[in-house]
């Protein structure tokens, strides 16, 4: 009899549950989020034009949008802020229908006029911020970056409802246009003095407030254009470098999810609680230490190289990185169409390293001061790893430990360095990942080692022309060839990124451009999270 009923309970229950539509696959709204800005100490801007930093970009991204964004499922960029576009045959004219639904956090519409102004001010921002290169193509660009122009004179408005691009070179422009350096803002929030740390967007989150070196706080827009979205009520980014420090927070049920660190990703595999909340991605990220030619060591190829070649970069992976990552042979990540696999790279091989360092006439070796942020897998952790490696050819490295804001100072915008240890986004784009060396993109906008070399110039010239996608991908190869023959850089690793998440966590993607940029108006709890209401 006590079975009888417990069937028939359980079916009634199952009936109930139907009735209601409650399923574990059925999006939930409400609840807050705790998540990690995990590459440094604090943030340095949140005005999304002026960004440089992935730290500060995963938390803008959330309350910022452009005419594209990226589609980790289709990986493919796709249209966001326009209904849909016509493109010319020619490929060098888009006629966007842009959404008339969408308004600024602060209650105003956007209009055309807000996008034609957004791209005008990353063109013309002194000095020039990352979004310049996302915008290569765009006619009127290069009078823009020069100064001899105000606006672009291939960004035009046609209507209240249309906006015209047009190009004077083949880009496909949504590649570029999706990045969050090319956001529209309202121009009226931009001219405020507090602008980059109390901004106003446009996405699916609000900024409510930023605690310096602790927490960005964002809530729910209401009156966000996508239907139903975001389902979060809050979300709030711990401002965590510490792989340790996350990691109990993480198990403390503190966070929703965290980026797992080198030091935590072979436990986090052995742990049955963890291990089947992980979501692993191969990034398109290139982690290297970039030489400063005008230091006298690094206008020399053959120092260069020899650094390259002095470094077990396989042991370094293995042994402090635990395996988290994929050796590099080039610029290019292995998921890189323009990738050859037949490069040989720079393996590593210590008495070459010493004959070229001889070649060179620095056989007694130099001095060389290397910056980095606190970081176990692209920063100081990784620079005391090869230290003792580039000692067996004479290279004492001194290591300048500094936040990400003097890293951006120094490096990024000033040029004033010797070397530097870091990671860097590629992307999907094979051309525009490499357009970033062209001599033509100015060091502010992501030519830091301001490399140079009119054969590679050449090469990359001709496949922004060229029609043909076999010719086109062979240009690319040559290009990234000579690039790698060059070594501006040493090239150590693609990284493997991992999130973990709570069991009552949904909605994360893998995002392999960087698998922090996760858009987080498709993640929602379940209401047995400890923040579900």
């Amino acid at each position: 009899m006590k079975r009888g009923l417990l069937l028939i309970s359980v079916a009634a229950l199952f009936l109930l549950f139907s009735l209601s539509g409650v399923s574990a696959d059925t999006p939930r709204s409400g609840g807050t989020f705790n998540f990690v800005a995990p590459y440094g100490g604090d943030l340095v801007t949140l005005d999304g034009h002026q960004i440089r930093r992935t730290q500060d970009e995963i938390i803008a991204m959330q309350f910022n949008r452009g005419l594209y964004v990226w589609d980790a499922l289709k990986k493919q960029p796709v249209l966001e802020l326009a209904n849909k576009v016509d493109i010319s045959a020619d490929g060098l004219t888009y006629v966007f229908d842009i959404k008339q639904n969408v308004k600024f956090h602060n209650g105003r519409k956007m209009t055309v006029d807000d996008i034609v102004w957004s791209l005008n001010r990353v063109a013309t921002l002194k000095p020039s911020p990352t979004g310049v290169r996302h915008m290569k193509g765009i006619k009127g660009l290069k009078d823009c970056v020069d100064g001899k122009a105000d606006k672009l004179a291939g960004v035009t408005k046609v209507d209240e409802k249309t906006l015209k691009i047009e190009l004077d070179q083949l880009v496909d422009l949504a590649y570029g246009l999706y990045w969050q350096t090319t956001c529209v803002l309202p121009k009226e929030e931009v001219a405020r003095k507090d602008f980059s740390s109390k901004p106003v967007g446009l996405g699916p989150f609000k900024f409510v407030k930023w605690l310096k070196g602790s927490e960005v706080v964002l809530e729910k827009n209401p009156d966000y254009y996508q239907p139903g979205k975001p389902y979060l009520d809050k979300l709030v980014f711990k401002i965590m470098t510490e792989g340790a420090a996350r990691d109990l927070a993480f198990r403390a049920k503190e966070l929703d999810a965290t980026l797992v660190g080198a030091d935590q990703y072979q436990h986090y595999l052995k742990d049955p609680d963890i291990a089947p909340y992980m979501i692993e991605v191969a990034e398109m990220y290139t982690r290297h230490t970039g030489f400063n030619r005008k230091y006298k060591p690094f206008s020399d190829a053959r120092v260069r190289k020899a650094w390259n070649y002095a470094i077990n970069s396989d042991l370094i992976i293995k042994k402090f990185v635990k395996g988290k990552a994929v050796p590099a042979i080039g610029w290019l990540p292995t998921s890189s169409k323009s990738f050859d696999p037949k490069m040989a790279g720079y393996p590593y091989n210590l008495e070459k390293a010493k004959a070229l360092m001889k070649e060179a006439g620095y056989e007694k070796g130099f001095d060389v001061k290397v910056m980095a942020v606190n970081n176990k897998s692209y920063g100081t952790g990784i620079v005391q790893a090869y230290l003792p490696m580039l000692k067996k050819i004479g290279i004492n490295v001194i290591i300048e430990q500094v936040e990400g804001a003097v890293m951006t100072e120094k490096v990024y915008t000033s040029n004033d360095y010797q070397a530097y240890m870091s990671s860097f986004t590629s992307g999907p784009n094979d051309y525009l990942v490499l357009y970033r060396w062209h001599s033509k993109n100015p060091h502010a906008s992501g030519n830091y080692f301001e490399f140079n070399n009119p054969q590679y110039d050449a090469l990359l010239d001709k496949a922004a022309v060229e029609m043909d996608a076999d010719k086109k991908l062979a240009l690319l190869k040559q290009a990234h060839e000579i690039f790698v023959d060059e070594a501006p850089v040493w090239f150590f690793n693609y990284n493997k990124a991992i999130i973990a998440y709570q069991p009552w966590v949904h909605g994360l993607r893998p995002e392999a451009i960087e698998h922090m940029y996760q858009y987080m108006e498709n993640v929602w709890v379940e209401d047995s999270s400890p923040r579900a209401n």
